[in-house]
């Protein structure tokens, strides 16, 4: 059998590519959707792609799925969760296709996948029993989605937090404790081969490890440790998780109903400085920040090409409209493939820096400040500070009056903020403030953005005061 892992860094994400060599056939679990990566591997393998599955309809990237599918490939997707968690782009289509419960089971040469429903994450979740038939009839590892991760288990919240059900956080979180509790029936040897690693916004604690073992997770796992009884389970699963960034709902449609079929990847034109400035259209800039705050296209948004690019473009920007890029031309293909994973289709062009330092046209400055200069600010009735870090942080200790809201949920929230003042942007180290700081200049706020560790203002101003609750 062969069996390669791929990780995604930027959405922290775990596909899997398994093959039998025996007959030449592979299968991906849980493709993104520039699903050339996979073909490619594959065929470096001597295996050709003839399945594809996902674990559950997914919430933070778009998947791969549809794109196999319009290539003839084989797709299994869950047929469990209910009338309104179905992957209504497969039903009553000419796809090559089959609908999967608890209990069913398929093969790939000598691979067998043996199905269990997994609810709690999705209502529709499944996850994988894999065995490999050349060397035994008993499963070496478990497929586990977004249900079990190392170290954490799925978060259940997101149908509410993220697609706005109201009232479905607290029984996905009983549906979850289920699962935990079938978990437990495993063999403790079976690997568990998850969906995410450190860093994915689909749990709150997950490991950067990227495997483990049954008998591991139930001894060490907060989350198993947590499940001694319903009530307990439900309450530590459902503290502390992240607000989610707000692409995440979009997501969950797009996958659900259908995307858009990819085929090749966008090939955006390189155009001029000018004719970018005069689009209605948006421009993302991906420098870093500071050169950014010195000078930038007026209206422009600012992600730069890290590890939080694709989740601020996705949270920030309209996926309907045009996007043009302000980006060395050696990061263009990765901003793409950032880009399309989270249903960013439109890249219509782009400039380099080098083009824009060249332009012989005003830009627009960002002012900027560090902790003592707010200070100094903060009381004066015209402003007012935003701390964009998450709830759990801003309650560990923040600045008296401030308003908190998390940077990624930040686009949706903007009627919340004071258009009178001038609003003083910070994080805990600067970064996330940045990208808030261009999303605000954009929908014409005043700004100044504050280029500084929160540690500073805590060690000066509020570590010996009641300024630790904002008293």
């Amino acid at each position: 059998m062969y069996f390669k892992q791929i990780f995604d860094k930027k959405l922290a994400q775990y596909a899997y590519l398994i093959g039998c060599q025996a007959t030449g056939e592979a299968i991906v679990v849980d493709p993104m959707r520039d699903i050339d990566q996979y073909i490619d591997l594959a065929a470096e393998e001597n295996l050709e792609i003839t399945a594809a599955t996902d674990t559950h309809i997914h919430a933070d990237y778009v998947s791969g799925l549809r794109e196999f599918a319009e290539r003839g490939v084989k797709v299994y997707a869950s047929d469990e969760g209910g009338k309104d968690w179905k992957y209504k782009w497969l039903l009553n289509s000419d796809y090559d296709y089959e609908l999967i419960n608890d209990g069913d089971s398929f093969s790939l040469g000598n691979i067998k996948f043996d199905v269990i429903h997994t609810p709690g994450h999705t209502p529709e979740s499944v996850s994988f029993l894999v065995t490999d038939g050349a060397m035994t009839d008993q499963p070496m590892g478990i497929l586990s989605g977004d249900f079990v991760f190392v170290g954490d288990v799925g978060r259940p919240d997101l149908l509410e937090t993220a697609a706005g059900q109201k009232g479905a956080m607290k029984p996905a979180a009983k549906e979850l404790y289920q699962s935990v509790e079938a978990f437990k029936d495993l063999p403790e040897y079976l690997q568990v081969w998850p969906a995410h690693g450190s860093g994915s916004a689909c749990g709150k604690a997950l490991g950067a490890v990227p495997e483990s073992t049954v008998g591991y997770e139930l001894r060490f796992s907060p989350a198993f440790r947590a499940a001694t009884s319903e009530n307990e389970f439900v309450d530590f699963i459902l503290d502390g998780q992240p607000e989610p960034p707000l692409y995440f709902g979009r997501m969950k449609k797009v996958n659900r109903e259908g995307p858009a079929v990819l085929g090749t990847l966008p090939q955006p034109q390189k155009i001029s400085v000018t004719d970018i400035a005069e689009s209605d259209n948006l421009v993302v800039d991906t420098r870093e920040a500071v050169h950014y705050m010195n000078g930038h296209l007026k209206g422009s948004l600012l992600a730069t090409m890290d590890n939080n690019f694709n989740t601020i473009v996705g949270s920030y920007a309209d996926a309907e409209q045009d996007i043009y890029l302000i980006i060395d031309e050696q990061h263009l293909d990765e901003a793409i493939r950032d880009l399309v994973r989270v249903g960013i289709d439109n890249i219509k062009g782009y400039a380099t820096p080098q083009m824009l330092s060249n332009w012989d046209h005003d830009l627009q400055v960002t002012k900027t400040i560090a902790f003592d200069d707010v200070e100094k600010l903060r009381k004066q009735k015209d402003m007012q500070v935003l701390d964009v870090r998450k709830a759990t942080e801003f309650a560990e200790g923040h600045i008296p009056g401030a308003i908190n809201i998390a940077h990624t949920r930040l686009a949706d929230q903007l009627e919340e903020l004071p258009r009178d003042k001038t609003l003083l942007v910070h994080c805990e180290g600067a970064t996330r403030a940045s990208y808030a700081s261009g999303l605000l200049e954009r929908n014409g706020f005043k700004v100044q953005w504050i280029d500084d560790d929160f540690d500073n203002w805590w060690t000066n101003y509020g570590k010996n005061s009641n300024e630790k609750l904002g008293q």
